[in-house]
């Protein structure tokens, strides 16, 4: 399952979730929009492993709608519709584009993301169960201290993720590695805070 936002709506933790949430849905409609989809600084953080003072490097994140809101079956339908790569991505970065990122709080805060079929780094970052992901655009930071798993094929977010990524990459291979970051928000902060935190 995905787990339900369990942060009260007026603590500071909710309020720095909240931020987080609406600043990442701007970065990635704007991404779409304006340069195709390739990724952005702004969704690319640097991760370091928790006790580690070098960053590992930067991965690639992917948000994912909650379990009410959730698009996996037209991510999968869009797929299979057609084996045209450059109709395929035209059709998601249309979908992308439009109302898609519109509504923040229909999104889960925890991030995914996808590595080659017997990474070393995946296999790295999942033993150390923690991590912190640095994201940094447009003058604002939010430094995430996140819990990290390997989600298993039947998770909801490992579907999302992997139909999600096929748009975009039809090499993706279907025994790829997907990491579940899943946000401490009272340990994470922002540079500015968000009002209210």
């Amino acid at each position: 399952m995905i787990p339900a936002h369990s942060l009260p709506r007026n603590n500071e933790g909710a309020v720095l979730r909240d931020s987080f949430l609406r600043w990442q849905c701007r970065i990635r409609q704007m991404m779409m929009r304006e340069d195709l989809g390739r990724p952005s600084d702004g969704i690319t953080p640097e991760l370091t492993l928790i006790g580690e003072d070098a960053p590992l490097g930067h991965i690639i994140t992917v948000m994912n709608k909650t379990i009410a809101n959730g698009m996996t079956e037209e991510f999968r339908h869009m797929v299979r519709k057609t084996h045209d790569p450059a109709q395929r991505r035209e059709n998601a970065i249309r979908l992308f584009s439009e109302a898609y990122y519109q509504k923040a709080d229909t999104f889960s805060d925890i991030l995914t993301s996808t590595f080659p079929p017997g990474s070393k780094g995946a296999a790295e970052i999942r033993a150390a169960e923690r991590c912190t992901l640095r994201f940094e655009a447009f003058r604002q930071t939010f430094d995430v201290v996140c819990k990290v798993w390997v989600l298993t094929e039947h998770n909801p977010l490992h579907q999302s993720t992997y139909w999600h990524n096929m748009l975009f990459n039809p090499a993706l291979s279907e025994s790829t590695v997907i990491l579940g970051f899943e946000p401490d928000w009272t340990k994470s902060t922002a540079d500015p805070a968000p009002k209210g935190a």
